[in-house]
């Protein structure tokens, strides 16, 4: 066993990744559940209300929330994930000693479960998830795009922000799956367009026509009938978001911009400490059969920093955008390689000092964060 981990020390930092995991979870279970609690309580009792699909789905099983509930759901989405994830890696790469540093860097990143890890209960992980069961479904029939429309939509339901934040890259699997690999038809393209169009109608009916109708003050003494414990009004702390408008989650963002962005330097940091990954990003890219496929790959890839850069001048979670910015690469690195290629891109090797450094560096950081840097 020791001279096996000698021999591949990769092995030791999925161990060390392990229990990581597991301190991140420790961590988390002894914060208050505040968000993730509130979203839960939430349904269309009063109406079409945005960010209400989940609490309106858990309400259909209880009639009371516990605030357990936050982390039994949380922990149960990212057991799933985490599956997929690993049922995604064995089909795109396989699972050999040679592919071993390449899992550890993404599914070992501080931007990829570890941070889901430390969001518990958060909805981000449900676009990654999403986006997940898409590169493993088959591709080849319109049932594919409308099976990424559903998706989009139940997205959009459990919170608006999706429309920037999965559907970018829900769409890029789209294109680089069905539509560069089975051809483009007036009957696909008119149908995706379609589709497109119904999730950005559902989106500015969420962000616009999804206030609560009724005063702060009747919506938070419904939310209390709504859980077990209705003394915690501290859990109800951020009942306002369901009132907030755009103009001021903007003005918000913008009145902390001074303070948040002394993290970017941090972010930047991150992700260079991922440079392995993106050079084999690169290699793959430049390994595609076509030169169409590749511009479309870049662009597709501009297209969905883009949408995260509106993100961040939208919304301050700043860690949160950074990390789910990076899990998006990671998944539409996945889908790169199920294109056709004129090469084998050669694989992350094991035996780099350097990147062993780097991935040992990865390994110990435990999460980026929601807001600022860890």
């Amino acid at each position: 066993m020791t001279a096996r981990i000698l021999q591949n020390p990769w092995r030791l930092l999925l161990a060390i990744n392990a229990a990581v995991i597991v301190g991140v979870f420790v961590h988390k279970i002894q914060l208050p559940p505040y968000v993730p609690y509130v979203h839960l309580l939430v349904d269309y009792h009063f109406g079409f209300i945005k960010r209400a699909l989940i609490g309106a789905i858990v309400a259909l099983f209880v009639a009371k929330v516990p605030a357990w509930l936050v982390f039994a759901l949380g922990g149960a989405a990212w057991l799933l994930t985490l599956a997929l994830y690993a049922k995604l890696f064995q089909k795109t790469f396989g699972f050999t000693a040679k592919t071993l540093p390449l899992f550890v860097l993404i599914a070992g990143s501080p931007f990829f479960l570890k941070n889901f890890m430390h969001t518990l209960g958060h909805f981000d992980i449900y676009g990654c998830a999403l986006a997940i069961v898409l590169l493993l479904m088959p591709a080849s029939s319109l049932l594919f795009v409308a099976t990424a429309a559903l998706f989009s939509i139940t997205l959009v339901l459990i919170h608006h922000i999706h429309l920037l934040m999965y559907v970018p890259t829900i769409i890029t699997i789209v294109v680089t799956r069905h539509y560069l690999v089975h051809g483009i038809t007036r009957t696909n393209v008119g149908f995706g367009l379609v589709a497109l169009l119904s999730v950005t109608i559902l989106f500015f009916a969420a962000q616009f026509l999804g206030t609560m109708p009724i005063p702060e003050a009747d919506f938070v003494a419904y939310l209390k009938t709504r859980m077990v414990d209705s003394s915690r009004t501290d859990l109800l702390q951020f009942s306002y978001i369901w009132y907030q408008p755009l103009a001021k989650e903007i003005s918000d963002t913008w009145a902390r911009l001074p303070h948040n962005i002394l993290g970017v330097p941090v972010f930047a940091l991150l992700i260079w400490l991922h440079a392995p990954l993106w050079r084999y990003f690169a290699k793959l890219i430049g390994a595609l059969a076509s030169e169409t496929h590749r511009r479309l790959v870049i662009a597709a890839l501009i297209g969905v920093s883009l949408a995260y850069l509106v993100m961040f001048a939208m919304v301050f979670d700043y860690s949160r955008w950074i990390s789910n910015w990076a899990v998006c690469m990671f998944l539409i690195l996945h889908a790169v390689k199920m294109l056709p290629a004129s090469k084998e891109a050669a694989l992350i090797s094991e035996e780099d000092r350097k990147t062993n450094i780097l991935g040992l560096i990865i390994t110990l950081i435990p999460r980026v964060g929601i807001v600022r840097p860890f």
